[in-house]
This record gives structure tokens, sequence and C-alpha cells, in this order.
């Protein structure tokens, strides 16, 4: 089986990653914690960022999540153990499809019905599901450099009609702000277990925890610079622009002259947030592979299975984005960090002695 290689896992976690934290979330951090919105993210941040270095030493082992249950429980509960994991994957991906057919319906096919318009990317979700997550390597290769261009577009078009004075005074938002915008955007903030189920398809090597970590970080400043910017054009209005980095740089003085050429930046990334938004789903599918054993026939049932339930929830809550944000973003905003930091960490006391996978 090909291995993601250190290049790859590091373009992940600097380019693709972040960008999933720039559709919604930014109007929720304004909600939350008003102007002083960068410190509720750099928390959530930091916090990934220490438990991805874990999770790192953890893969030392070069064993998956899966075999290290086996071997610490046995087969009949890893396999429990991965149907769990399994949903909750399921549930950490049902709120970025929600947002991300919203974007697609809102900006790039108003006058489309929103279930056609989004239809074609459980097409595009079931392809990628039925590969494994080993595949990602080369596909990181590829949109990673477009994830670059795409940001840095943006923020060039974005950055000269900023007021960074609207940032001040910092502490506006006191301990109360702080607290609230950190736990209710913890929603956005699963890349540490998505690290997890990456155990096993990369070769550990020497410097790779901290170097992860550091990577993981270089993409979170650039998101926070983002943030920044986006507080620093609307201000008092941020609050009701939701899909933040689609009117950033809409101001650009010569968009009059020029047309919406920022559209190509905004399509480069709509590309990367397409894949990022999949990924859960893919890796709940190698989840089921790990359990209950793969190939090009199971691969494909998992992948087709999932996208339909996925692709159902999605049509029966097409109305009902705002109940679920509720739900899923601050009566149940706890189940994120007690999975994408309480598993990694109680993982590093299972056995890493060399265990022979056995269906």
């Amino acid at each position: 089986m090909a291995k993601i290689s250190a290049r790859q896992l590091f373009f992940f976690l600097a380019c693709v990653a972040p960008v999933g934290k720039i559709i919604l979330m930014p109007s929720a951090l304004v909600q939350a914690a008003n102007n002083d919105l960068l410190f509720p993210a750099a928390a959530n941040f930091l916090l990934q960022a220490g438990v991805i270095f874990l999770v790192m030493l953890l893969s030392r082992s070069n064993q998956t999540f899966y075999q290290l249950l086996a071997n610490t429980f046995g087969k009949i509960a890893a396999k429990i153990i991965s149907v769990a994991l399994t949903l909750f994957l399921l549930y950490c991906a049902l709120l970025p499809i929600l947002e991300q057919k919203l974007f697609v319906q809102s900006i790039f096919y108003d006058t489309l019905p929103s279930l056609i318009a989004f239809a074609p990317f459980f097409i595009f979700s079931a392809y990628l599901c039925a590969k494994q997550l080993s595949s990602l390597g080369r596909v990181w290769d590829i949109i990673a450099p477009i994830s670059i261009v795409g940001f840095f577009g943006i923020i060039v078009l974005a950055v000269g009609n900023a007021d960074f004075g609207a940032l001040m005074p910092v502490g506006a938002g006191g301990g109360k702000g702080f607290l609230s915008g950190t736990a209710y955007t913890m929603l956005w903030f699963y890349d540490s277990l998505l690290v997890l189920m990456l155990m096993g398809r990369f070769e550990y090597k020497k410097g790779m925890a901290w170097k992860a970590a550091v990577f993981y970080l270089v993409g979170a400043a650039a998101v926070l610079f983002f943030l920044a910017v986006f507080y620093g054009i609307f201000s008092d209005i941020a609050i009701r622009q939701i899909f933040a980095f689609a009117k950033i740089s809409r101001y650009f003085s010569a968009i009059t002259v020029l047309g919406r050429i920022d559209y190509i930046f905004i399509y480069a990334l709509g590309l990367v947030m397409a894949f990022y938004c999949a990924m859960p789903m893919q890796a709940a599918a190698e989840c089921l592979s790990d359990a209950f054993g793969g190939g090009t026939l199971r691969s494909a049932l998992y992948s087709v299975g999932i996208n339909a339930v996925m692709l159902t929830i999605t049509i029966a809550l097409d109305y009902s984005f705002g109940s679920v944000r509720d739900t899923v973003g601050y009566r149940l905003f706890w189940l994120f960090p007690a999975v994408c930091v309480g598993l990694p960490l109680l993982a590093l006391c299972l056995r890493r002695k060399k265990y022979e996978q056995i269906r």
C-alpha cells in the first residue's frame, strides 16, 4: 500500500485543513466574541496543534488506530468502537456539508434549487470515499498550491480595505466572550481526529511530531490574519457577513473596471473545501474497511452507503440549517473536545506492540 509522505501530510495540515474554517466560522466568532474573535480561534488552533503533536508521537508505532484498538481490547471491541467512530465522523461532516451547500447555492448557483446545485458533490464524494486515505497524498500535492494561490489572492485584494483599528480595544469581549467563542466554534476543529485516522498511512520519521504541529500553526496564523482582515473590513456588521472569504475581496478598487476577478480565487478555495468537506466521510469509510475488511467491492459499498445516508440527511434538513447549527454548535458542542481531544489522549494508553491483523 502506498503511503502518504511527510511532505504531503504537512501540505494537508498547513494548506488544506485551515480552509474549512473560513466559510461560516468568522461570523460565528463575531457573534460570540465581537472584536476579540482572534483569541478564541487561536485557543482552538493551539489545542488542536498540541493534540496533533501527541497523535504524531503515537504514530511512531506505524500501526493504524484500529490495530491499536484490536491489540488492546480485542477484535470485537475494536469493531464496536470503529462503528461508533464512524458515526461520529459522519456527525463531524454534517454541518460542513450543509454550510458548503449554502455556499454553493448562494455564491455560485443562486438561481438553481439548492439540491440540484449541490447534488454533484455526493457523486464526487462517493468516488473519493471509495479510495483509501493513503491516496489523499497525491491529492494534497495538487490542491495545496491551489489553496495557497486562492487564499493569498483574496487576501491581497482585501487587505488594503481593512481597518485593523476595529480590533481595538483588546479584551472588550471579556472572559465570557472568549469562552463562548472557543466553545461554540469547536465544531470546526476536528483535525486531530482526522490525523488519528491517518495513522498507519504514513511512515513516521524523526522530528515529524513537532514539524506537524508547526505546519498546522502556520496554517492557523494565515486563518488568524484572515479573521483580522475580515473584521477590519466589516467591523460592526461582520456578524451578518456569512461566507466571509467570498465577500472581503469585492471592495478592491479595480473590480469596478475588471469585474469580479476575485472569483478566480474563490473557485480555487471552493475546490479545496470540497476535498476537505468530504474527508470525514472518507475517513468513516476507511474506518469500516479497517474493521470489516476492504477490497474494491466492499469499499465501494461503504462509500455508496455513507454518501446515500448523508444525501438523505441533507435533503431532510434542507430548510433546517439554523436548527442544526444550534444543536451541533451550541447544545452539543462538548462532543467535539470530548472525542477529538479526549480520544487521541486515551489512544496514548493503547498497546503498541506488533500486531498481526486478523479479520
